[in-house]
C-alpha cells in the first residue's frame, strides 16, 4: 500500500518527471526501506523487539477498525502536515486550513488500507513466506495502487489545490492522457520506494502491517513533498 502526494506538472515528459522524483528519492528511500527491513528482521530475530511488537499487535487488535483511521490520521496526516506547514520549502503550499484535509483524508485511507490488508490476508495467507509476500506485493503495486489508490489521491489532492472546487480537477480529468500526465509520474516515484517497502510490510503478521505502514507513510509523505516542492534544487 501506498498513498500519493501530487506534484505540479513540470515542462518535461511526465515519465521523465517521475524518474527525476525517483532519483531524488533514492538515498532517503534507501534509508526508509532499510529502517523498515530492520524492524522486520528484529521482529523475527531479536526476542526483546519481538515481545515489544507483539504488544503493539495486541493493542492494534484491541482497537479494531478504529486503529487504522487513527494511526494514519496521526502518522500520515497530522505529523507530516505540521512538518510541511512549518518547513520553509513547503509552507506556502500547506497553509493552516489544509490541516483538517490531511487528517480526514488519511483517516479514510487508514480504514481503506485496513480493509485491503485484511482482504490480502484472506486471499493469500498471513505468513512471511515468499510465496505469500510476492502476490500481495503484485496486487498492491500493480492493481490496487495504480488503478485505484493513486488516481483517487491525485483527484482529491487536485480538488484541495484548486481551492476545494471540483471544476478544475474534473476538467483536467477529461483532458486527453490524464493518467499519463498526472498519475504516471507519481507512480514511478511510488514504485521506487513502495515496492521494497510493502515487501517489508507484508513480511510481518497482519496485526503489525498497518502499524509499520503508518510509520513508513509518515516519512514518505514528508519526503515526497520535499523532493517535489517547487523551486527545489536537485
Amino acid at each position: 500500500m501506498s498513498t500519493c502526494v501530487t506534484a505540479p506538472l513540470a515542462p518535461v515528459p511526465p515519465w521523465r518527471a517521475g524518474l527525476e522524483s525517483a532519483r531524488r528519492l533514492t538515498l532517503p528511500g534507501i534509508v526508509l526501506v532499510s529502517a523498515a527491513a530492520m524492524v522486520v528482521t528484529s521482529y523475527y530475530h531479536v526476542p526483546a523487539v519481538h515481545g515489544w511488537l507483539d504488544g503493539v499487535a495486541e493493542f492494534r487488535v484491541r482497537c479494531g477498525w478504529a486503529y487504522g483511521a487513527a494511526a494514519q490520521a496521526l502518522f500520515a496526516g497530522l505529523i507530516p502536515f505540521l512538518y510541511l506547514h512549518f518547513h520553509p520549502a513547503t509552507r506556502a503550499l500547506h497553509p493552516g486550513r489544509h490541516g483538517a484535509f490531511f487528517v480526514l483524508f488519511w483517516a479514510y485511507k487508514g480504514f481503506e488500507v485496513d480493509v485491503f490488508y485484511r482482504l490480502q490476508a484472506a486471499m493469500f495467507g498471513d505468513g512471511p513466506e515468499l510465496a505469500t509476500i510476492l502476490p500481495k506485493v503484485a496486487v498492491d503495486q500493480l492493481v490496487y495502487n495504480p488503478l485505484f489508490a493513486a488516481p483517487i489521491a491525485v483527484l482529491v489532492y487536485g480538488w484541495k489545490d484548486a481551492g476545494w472546487r471540483w471544476a478544475e480537477p474534473l476538467a483536467d480529468l477529461r483532458t486527453p492522457r490524464w493518467y499519463y500526465r498526472r498519475v504516471l509520474p507519481v507512480m514511478i516515484a511510488v514504485w521506487a520506494v513502495w515496492v521494497p517497502a510493502v515487501s517489508c510490510i507484508y513480511a510481518l503478521p497482519l496485526a503489525l502491517q498497518l502499524p509499520l505502514c503508518s510509520l513508513v507513510n509518515c516519512f514518505w509523505v514528508i519526503l515526497f513533498s520535499l523532493m517535489t516542492a517547487p523551486g527545489r534544487t536537485a
